[in-house]
């Protein structure tokens, strides 16, 4: 199917037509990566999608192409007639479409069940493979006729067929698209197609770049070893193979390991405005000059947090353009106590067991177990902890609140999810140790909650793995509040999916925004375990199951979008659907766009303007509308001073 004359699809010392069907595919499938997702895609963004999207679907379509081949080849074996070998192919490519979709079918899709998603793909893949080569046989017979009933002699027929039909595919499915999105009234704008294009041109034509010269690099060397060593030219190709990507793998290792620790040490020195300067640290957190833990061993991330404390009162001479903004300054009244921040860092201790002993010890030297409300807080990759949240409930509890931290990476989040199982055990030792000290003390007990962000919110609910809510009430944990939960957390789904036993699905929320929260309290419902997740935040949605499971969100009960006054957009495009392998890459965009920084607000993966509301709700600590207007200015006005003071991108992207 490659062209015209005798040449054929397969078969020794005939074309492949695997190629040319991969074409077709591609192209099909180009225009889907165009279609609006989460947020919205620059051209180098869009090229990105495009071209790993397109140069997979054509390596699929190719390989499943190629399996279709083998099984017509392996019918007519034996076979001299070439037209007998070419009906056998197009009988299989045509066969091979109703069979593909008897399996989707007969297999619907389940979460959680890789196996089930790679027979669905497979299915899928030979079934629109058969489709191209079905259209590009009729085609290319189609071209040999006219050729024939002209007398052009071959010359029209030798016309390469797979751009055109791919293309002519290309256009109808992008007039379907199109379409939909008129229907639904889609405004978005799309990133520049010829920007787009060039970039996603580039980066398919250095990978093709790439493998052809690999390619030619080892058929040189095979016939050049073949030469003067034993062995056929197939072994050393073979050899040739194995030792490229033997070298590719030892050189993404180097690079990797060294890109790892160039991360860490970056986020284990000091931001040049802080040094080893202390004076500004209150001797009820951690850091300080009474601190068992030490200032250096901290990391950057947890002496930012220690700067970060509330001061319960007015601090005489505050440097130049530090405003005060003291918890009796800000709430008007009185505080009840000093707040308490305690922070372990990795290298306060060297092993987990010795961490929690000091986070322990620095537990009774503040006094943190005697303030009426602890907050466990689990930190994202780098040790960050969200420098809103931690204040917000400060000057809310009028600084009667601790708040317990321990890092378990210097990494951030995103190259820290093989830490995840450990940061989990260091979290659940932790946390026992703490209620075990709480049950042992028969006097005035703190209530118990948990907060997490990003990586943070994972981490601390995989501590409840398999515990369902029944987990929480076990270990005496009050509340919860967690925002941006990663889609990989498998507690999160194990207790919004399914019909649980150890679940109490009123005590669990998942919302985009306070007002949601607020209708649940309308309808006297009050959950006690909050997942805050913007609709929009890609870091939410991005899982490796895209690949090949339609997810919920982009199900018919996905959220449709809805005016709202302020805070995050609600609700998804009903022109965004899912597409296998498209939807991947646009979602892992999605989700690195979500964490770029920008100015003070509630969007994707910032929740920083959610927070006050939130936390005064959830943890029940409540305080007038005009106090929570004062904390929401300030709050803003601290992070403009914390950025310009620290030069730190704001936000749990560590």
């Amino acid at each position: 199917m490659g062209g015209a004359g005798e040449r054929d699809r397969g078969w020794p010392g005939t074309t492949s037509s695997a190629p040319d069907v991969g074409l077709v595919l591609a192209a099909a499938m180009a225009p889907g990566t165009f279609a609006p997702s989460l947020s919205a895609r620059t051209a180098l963004d869009q090229g990105l999608v495009s071209g790993l999207a397109t140069g997979l679907h054509f390596l699929l379509a190719a390989g499943a192409q190629d399996a279709l081949v083998a099984t017509a080849r392996f019918l007519v074996d034996g076979s001299p007639s070439l037209a007998a070998r070419r009906t056998a192919t197009i009988a299989v490519d045509a066969a091979a479409v109703p069979v593909g979709l008897a399996v989707l079918r007969a297999l619907p899709p389940r979460a959680d069940d890789p196996l089930r998603g790679v027979v669905r793909q497979a299915a899928w893949r030979l079934g629109s493979a058969g489709l191209g080569g079905a259209l590009l046989s009729g085609a290319q017979a189609g071209t040999r006729a006219l050729d024939d009933r002209l007398r052009f002699g071959g010359r029209l027929a030798s016309v390469p067929l797979a751009l055109p039909v791919g293309l002519t595919v290309a256009y109808v499915v992008e007039r379907l698209r199109a379409t939909a999105q008129a229907e639904h009234g889609d405004d978005g704008a799309p990133p520049p197609a010829v920007q787009s294009l060039a970039v996603a041109t580039g980066i398919v034509g250095c990978l093709a770049g790439v493998a052809y010269g690999e390619h030619a690099l080892t058929e040189l060397l095979a016939r050049r070893l073949a030469g003067v060593l034993p062995g056929p030219a197939e072994l050393w190709r073979l050899a040739g193979h194995a030792g490229f990507l033997a070298g590719l793998g030892l050189g993404a290792s180097t690079v990797w390991q060294r890109a790892m620790q160039r991360i860490e040490s970056v986020t284990s020195s000091d931001v040049p405005v802080i040094g080893e300067d202390q004076r500004w640290v209150p001797s009820t957190v951690s850091g300080s000059s009474d601190s068992l833990v030490s200032w250096a061993g901290m990391g950057r991330d947890g002496r930012l947090h220690a700067l970060a404390s509330v001061r319960p009162r007015p601090v005489p001479n505050l440097p130049d353009g530090v405003p005060d903004l003291s918890i009796e300054t800000v709430m008007g009244t009185p505080p009840r106590a000093a707040p308490v921040q305690v922070y372990v860092g990795l290298d306060n201790a060297p092993s987990p067991r010795e961490r929690v002993d000091l986070a322990m010890a620095e537990l009774d030297r503040t006094g943190a177990l005697d303030r009426s409300l602890l907050v466990l807080v689990s930190p994202t990759g780098t040790g960050y902890v969200n420098y809103v949240a931690t204040a917000a409930l400060q000057y809310l509890a009028l600084g009667d609140v601790a708040t317990v931290t321990m890092q378990y990476s210097r990494r951030p989040s995103p190259l820290s999810l093989g830490m995840v199982r450990g940061a989990r055990e260091q979290n659940r030792l932790l946390w026992l140790r703490i209620l075990q000290r709480l049950r042992d003390n028969p006097g005035r007990r703190p209530r118990v909650v948990l907060f997490g962000e990003s990586l943070g919110a994972h981490t601390s609910q995989d501590v409840f793995l398999h515990w369902g809510t029944l987990g929480l009430d076990a270990m005496g944990i009050d509340r919860a509040l967690w925002i941006g939960t990663p889609y990989g957390s498998k507690w999160m789904r194990q207790v919004t999916r399914g019909n649980r036993l150890d679940v109490d699905r009123g005590a669990v929320a998942v919302v985009n925004d306070h007002a949601q929260l607020a209708a649940l309290a309308e309808r006297g419902r009050r959950p006690r375990f909050v997942l805050l997740s913007h609709d929009n935040d890609g870091v939410t949605r991005f899982g490796p199951d895209l690949l090949w499971y339609p997810p919920d969100w982009l199900g018919p009960s996905r959220p449709r979008p809805q005016p709202i006054a302020t805070g995050s957009p609600r609700g998804i495009s009903p022109a965004m659907r899912w597409r296998p392998v498209t939807t991947f890459f646009q979602s892992l965009v999605d989700m690195k766009n979500a964490q770029t920084a920008g100015p003070f607000g509630a969007n994707q993966h910032d929740y920083r303007a959610d927070l006050p509301r939130f936390l005064s709700d959830v943890y029940g600590l409540p305080a007038s509308e005009e106090q929570l207007s004062r904390i929401e200015g300030t709050l803003e006005a601290r992070e403009t001073v914390r950025e310009r003071m620290f030069a730190v991108v704001p936000g749990a992207v560590g």
